[in-house]
């Protein structure tokens, strides 16, 4: 767990975070630290969150499933997942016996609402005997509606392991097309999209690319086609890290969620970082205030029906058995 002296932690955000928003933070910092203490909790924060967030509280940082695999492998009572709902109902999967809260429950993501269990119904029904690839960025019950989920870092390997002509890979039509164009198997998919990942376009890499030249661009499979084309690089949230941290360009711009690189930036001080900003409003909503309620509250707590986690946990348990 992380348990660094603020002062550290000042100095990993002071690129982003200004003297008087530290001055204001710190003190709900050190209050949930204390409650951390008392509830015997342990805070979870993805990628996309915010510096205060990512640096200040969390305990474990990374992409979803990540968070939700190491989770898995600590001891505490609670889990308090500052990510989107899916996030949360995945760290619920996998750790049924411990209390999961998250501080916002409508905290929602477009691609999980993009998609229901009983559209994954009509799927099968329309392509009998294909299987379906369920991306781990939907709902419990589309997970349990499914027979297998994926990552965006495993997602070719889960459809090739599949060993079939056809596969349903839902519900991201972009990450479809990225699997598409690696890979021989058919995909067919659905037409969901991120709300963040869609408002990147290619002229915006181009641009990018005149007024910095030396600029290497890297984006995330959840883009179009064309701004995939466009990128040097093209990787889940965890790969566009690694790959910064193998490569160490002078320049790079992250085609994501754009609070991201303001993450990253602490570990690459020498790499200079700009891009095009989106921001998603959903992880947006999870603040240093709602995790100190939900703490001290005990609000906000995942709960998913026995049948259904059962199935969901199945798809979940499966990809992790490929990979």
């Amino acid at each position: 767990m992380k348990n660094q002296p603020l002062r550290e932690i000042f100095d990993k955000v002071r690129h982003v975070v200004t003297e008087p928003e530290w001055a204001l933070a710190r003190p709900l910092i050190e209050e949930i630290r204390q409650l951390k203490a008392e509830r015997d909790a342990l805070i979870l924060a993805h990628n996309y969150q915010h510096p205060l967030i990512f640096f200040g509280v969390a305990d474990l940082s990374g992409d979803s499933l990540g968070l939700a695999r190491q989770a898995s492998q600590v001891d505490a009572q609670t889990i308090v997942m500052c990510g989107v709902h899916f996030m949360a109902e995945t760290a619920k999967l996998l750790n049924p016996d411990r209390q999961v809260l998250i501080p916002d429950d409508q905290a929602g993501c477009s691609l999980a609402d993009a998609i229901t269990a009983e559209d994954v119904e009509a799927l099968r029904e329309r392509y009998p005997g294909v299987p379906v690839v369920t991306y781990v960025n939907t709902s419990a019950a589309v997970k349990a509606a499914s027979d297998i989920c994926c990552t965006s870092s495993n997602a070719i390997e889960i459809v090739e392991a599949l060993a079939s002509d056809q596969v349903l890979l839902i519900p991201d039509r972009h990450l479809a097309d990225y699997v598409s164009n690696h890979s021989e198997v058919e995909i067919l998919t659905w037409e969901g999209g991120c709300v963040v990942h869609e408002e990147f376009r290619a002229s915006e890499i181009d641009a990018l690319r005149v007024d910095h030249p030396d600029i290497c661009v890297i984006a995330h499979p959840e883009c179009h086609a064309e701004v995939q084309a466009s990128a040097d690089m093209v990787g889940s949230t965890s790969q566009l890290i690694d790959w910064v941290g193998n490569h160490r360009p002078d320049k790079v711009a992250m085609i994501t969620e754009c609070t991201m690189s303001d993450n990253v930036a602490s570990h690459f001080p020498k790499t200079e970082f700009i891009q095009p900003c989106s921001l998603c409003p959903y992880m947006r909503r999870i603040t240093l205030e709602k995790i100190r309620d939900c703490l001290r509250d005990g609000s906000g707590e995942v709960e998913i029906d026995e049948a259904i986690a059962d199935q969901a946990r199945l798809s979940v348990t499966r990809m992790l058995e490929v990979s």
